[in-house]
């Protein structure tokens, strides 16, 4: 574990973060379903999502953004999660949505939670990769980012990077770079698919499950009225420092070598590598 925790540190110094303002989840969270199930506490500095046999519960971001990174504390279900599924993703509306996914799938005590990851454009996915992670993830709270410029789209655990979507347009391959999304988030019952292919089942003696999250940030291009904020100055609900490092940012070499670490250690599922379920051939973003 002290070799894991110090390569792990080395890539600070290859990604830049940003302000570490914390967000005031009154200020900018809608609560959007569940009733009391999903909770602001703390002067807006804590929020919970719940989910018992009835119902789960979800939030979402006041903004919508065109670009932008987003970074959220989350801790995750403790205990026998099996069957839950907690949300973060930013997302646009419509059947040709472009979508960006954290899903974290539940287990039984003692296994690892499934980080499962996707990127939609114009409605259509397929694109999953899944990895464990180096700690358990309900015992503290780690940061989960999402950065996502012109360029490419970053999945980033505790600022280590371990997903890049690059802009293949120029191969015919979509990105999402025209619709503005919201930031959403939930915690729901899926217990037909989400722990070892649904044959788990949701232990309801154990809720209500409870998902915590803390210290939201979102530095990006505030999109209102069809106008973008990045055409002046950024200053979104969440951010004040304006800093837009984010806009080029990209793995340098410490970077690009605490991706591949990650890739090579805790991926357990990569669409790029599937070819039975490809057989007529890899998407053409797989192709180096």
């Amino acid at each position: 574990m002290k070799v894991v925790l110090i390569a792990v540190g080395l890539v600070v110094s290859s990604l830049v973060m940003m302000g570490a303002q914390a967000g005031d989840f009154n200020r900018d969270i809608d609560l959007t379903w569940g009733d009391q199930r999903a909770k602001i506490s703390q002067g807006g500095q804590l929020l919970t999502l719940s989910l018992d046999k009835y119902s789960g519960s979800g939030f979402q971001s006041k903004n919508e953004y065109l670009f932008g990174r987003i970074d959220m504390q989350m801790k995750l279900v403790p205990g026998n999660s099996a069957g839950t599924v907690t949300t973060y993703y930013l997302s646009s509306q419509g059947p040709a949505h472009d979508e960006i996914d954290f899903e974290f799938l539940g287990n039984l005590s003692g296994n690892p939670y499934i980080v499962h990851t996707n990127v939609f454009t114009q409605g259509k996915g397929n694109r999953e990769q899944q990895f464990y992670l180096w700690f358990d993830p309900t015992k503290a709270f780690h940061t989960y980012s999402i950065l996502w410029n012109p360029q490419r789209i970053l999945f980033l655990v505790d600022n280590v990077p371990i997903r890049e979507f690059v802009n293949k347009e120029s191969m015919g391959v979509p990105f999402p770079n025209k619709q503005a999304m919201r930031i959403y988030s939930s915690l729901w019952n899926a217990d037909d698919w989400a722990t070892m292919g649904g044959r788990v089942k949701t232990d309801w003696t154990q809720a209500p499950f409870t998902a915590s999250y803390r210290n939201f940030n979102a530095n990006g291009c505030a999109w209102s009225a069809g106008k973008s904020s990045c055409a002046s100055t950024i200053t979104t609900s969440s951010t004040t420092s304006g800093d837009r490092t984010w806009q080029t940012q990209a793995l340098d070499a410490s970077g690009r070598q605490r991706l591949e670490w990650v890739q090579k250690k805790f991926m357990i599922y990569n669409y790029c590598t599937d070819l039975k379920r490809f057989p007529q051939g890899l998407p053409p973003e797989c192709k180096n």
